[in-house]
C-alpha cells in the first residue's frame, strides 16, 4: 500500500540534505583549512555554516514570530561589521558555530513541524511589497539558498584537499584515478587555451 505524499516532509529532506552536506565540508580539516579564505571575497567553510546559521534563525525565527532564543550579535547587531556573518573570528570555534547552526536547525525543525504550509509570515528584511510569504515559499527559499551555501563549501573544499561530493559515499564525480583527475583536467585547459 503507497503512503500519502506529504510535501512538508519531502521539503525537510531536501533542507536536511543541504544542512548535513555544508556541515560535512568541514569534516577532517584543520582549523587553518576551515578558517581559510578561498575567494576574493573571502569565501570560506566555517563563515558559510555560520552564515547558514543566521539565514535559518531569521527567516524560521522572526518570520513567523517564533525568534531564536539566543542573540547573534554579527546577525542582530547595529554595529556589526560587513559580512560578519560570513567568517569565524578568532574567539569563535568550529564546535561553538556547529553547535549553534545544529540549534538554529532544531528551532527551525520545530516552526517548519508547528506551522501549516500556507501559514503566512512577514519576511522584514525583503522589499514591503515582497515580504509577506507562506512556510512553503520561505521553505523553498532556504533550501535554494542553504543549497547554494552547498555548492560554494563543495568548491572550496576541493580547492583544498580535493574532496567532493555531498558525503563520504556520494562524491558526484566518476571514480577516476589522479592520474585520469589530472590528465582530464589539462584537456579542459588545452581546450580552453584556444580561445585564448
Amino acid at each position: 500500500m503507497a503512503t500519502a505524499y506529504d510535501p512538508k516532509a519531502d521539503l525537510r529532506r531536501y533542507l536536511d540534505k543541504a544542512r548535513r552536506a555544508l556541515v560535512w565540508k568541514l569534516d577532517g580539516l584543520s582549523e587553518y583549512d576551515v578558517r581559510r579564505p578561498l575567494t576574493s571575497t573571502g569565501t570560506n567553510l566555517l563563515g558559510l555554516v555560520k552564515h547558514a546559521a543566521g539565514v535559518e534563525s531569521g527567516y524560521f525565527g522572526v518570520t513567523f514570530g517564533r525568534p531564536f532564543p539566543e542573540a547573534l550579535p554579527w546577525w542582530d547587531g547595529d554595529d556589526a561589521e560587513p559580512n560578519a556573518d560570513m567568517w569565524a573570528t578568532a574567539g569563535e570555534s568550529r564546535e561553538e558555530i556547529v553547535a549553534l547552526y545544529r540549534r538554529v536547525w532544531a528551532h527551525a525543525d520545530a516552526t517548519i513541524e508547528a506551522l501549516d504550509l500556507d501559514a503566512t509570515g512577514r519576511v522584514p528584511w525583503w522589499p514591503h511589497d515582497l515580504e509577506n510569504h507562506s512556510l512553503h515559499r520561505v521553505l523553498i527559499h532556504v533550501i535554494a539558498e542553504t543549497d547554494r551555501h552547498a555548492g560554494h563549501a563543495d568548491i572550496v573544499r576541493e580547492l583544498i584537499d580535493g574532496a567532493a561530493g555531498t558525503d563520504d559515499r556520494n562524491k558526484g564525480m566518476p571514480d577516476q584515478d589522479a592520474a585520469w583527475w589530472a590528465a582530464y583536467r589539462k584537456r579542459l585547459e588545452e581546450t580552453a587555451e584556444g580561445f585564448r
